[in-house]
């Protein structure tokens, strides 16, 4: 490892040790610089300025979660592995408040990239269910919705302990997510009013996967843009 490299990374540690214990999650770059025996030039040549440092921070402390998810084969079913995925998600938040509550931080300019790969790793489990045709609405949109959700959740978990306590309130809140996006178990019986928004969101995840079926890139466009639509519109609409 070069000294470049080992400085580098002992100002992602120390920075990502004093976010951790800081009572509200805020550090200074002259406590950071101090604990890692650096001067100031230093970080500030390796991370531009305090948001960068935070920013790496997030990414450093992701990658260990993002691991798991990377390694992780995907089962037989993806509803199952979107379960488990939202657990998983709600579990580390509650494990690390400080770097969660800055991995979602509307100080943060830029999105972090572990939240970026987080997203697509989730949309690629919808995807599999749409191509199931176990799904209501588009991939796109269903990503965004169990999203938004799951880091609601997340947060309220971590910043208003006192107030949401119910250690049953992810799963509740997970399991109502889900069933709006997820096409009714054809054991209730009720599934028609769904068929023609899943068939559509089915569709659209196969022409995705047969990468147009010979159609133009022009009309392979068109047709899932249609699709997303119908598979966008619900029954009341």
């Amino acid at each position: 490892m070069s000294s470049t490299t080992s400085t580098r990374t002992r100002i992602l540690q120390v920075a990502a040790r004093l976010v951790g214990d800081s009572p509200d999650g805020d550090i200074s770059t002259r406590a950071v610089c101090e604990a890692a025996q650096v001067g100031a030039p230093a970080l500030y040549r390796h991370f531009g300025d305090k948001e960068g440092l935070l920013s790496a921070v997030v990414d450093h402390g992701f990658e260990q979660y993002l691991a798991t998810k990377r390694e992780r084969e995907a089962s037989a079913d993806p509803v199952e592995d979107l379960r488990r995925g939202w657990d998983s998600h709600v579990e580390f938040a509650v494990r690390n408040p400080n770097l969660y509550r800055l991995m979602n931080s509307p100080a943060m300019r830029t999105p972090p990239a572990a939240a970026l790969e987080s997203h697509r790793i989730l949309t690629r489990d919808l995807e599999r269910a749409a191509a199931q045709g176990r799904i209501r609405v588009a991939p796109e949109l269903a990503a965004q919705m169990v999203m938004s959700a799951t880091v609601g959740v997340a947060l309220m978990l971590v910043a208003r302990p006192a107030t949401f306590d119910d250690p049953g309130l992810s799963r509740r809140v997970r399991d109502a997510v889900h069933a709006s996006i997820l096409t009714p178990d054809a054991a209730a019986g009720t599934p028609d009013e769904a068929e023609v928004p899943s068939a559509a969101a089915r569709l659209s995840a196969l022409l995705r996967e047969a990468q147009g079926a010979g159609l133009s890139t022009a009309e392979a466009a068109l047709m899932k843009e249609w699709l997303d639509r119908v598979a966008n519109t619900g029954p009341e609409d």
